[in-house]
């Protein structure tokens, strides 16, 4: 079996002053789908708090791409470290630095070490949607069942 095409999409990256020293985002494997991320500050985490981390860079995401932050299982089952907002959007048009916002639903306090990975990053495709309003709206076998209406 073959596998599909994958043409790259050219991603600027700034290094900011806190990030000297620490790894860009990049795939650890050729078949990874998220570049590792890796915290530009050490802190601890206790159990139930959340914190804006560091990484240290900004990057320029071309329009009509958005860049997705997303939660690293390893750390994730390990210590109940997750990203909130997951997965996260970074837009084309922000240029600020790249922060994960990481929560801790682990037992115990967690430290965020300088220069671990904390997150990866997943380019996406954009769809833009219109809008039409409309008086109502057409039937399904579904209708207005909302959460764990289709679930027995």
């Amino acid at each position: 079996m073959t596998s599909p095409i994958s043409i790259p999409i050219s991603i600027s990256v700034k290094r900011l002053p806190h990030g000297a020293g620490l790894p860009l985002p990049a795939y650890a494997t050729h078949g990874a789908a998220g570049m590792d991320v890796v915290a530009a500050e050490d802190l601890t985490l206790a159990p139930g708090d959340r914190h804006a981390v560091a990484t240290g860079f900004a990057i320029a995401i071309p329009e009509g791409f958005e860049v997705q932050v997303r939660p690293r299982s390893g750390l994730a089952l390990k210590h109940g470290i997750t990203c909130l907002n997951t997965p996260g959007t970074i837009d084309s048009d922000y240029r600020g630095e790249v922060k994960v916002i990481l929560a801790n639903l682990g037992a115990a306090p967690f430290e965020v070490v300088r220069g671990e990975r904390i997150a990866q990053l997943v380019p996406a495709p954009v769809l833009r949607a219109a809008l039409a309003e409309v008086a109502t709206l057409d039937d399904t076998a579904r209708g207005v069942g909302g959460f764990g209406s289709t679930g027995q």
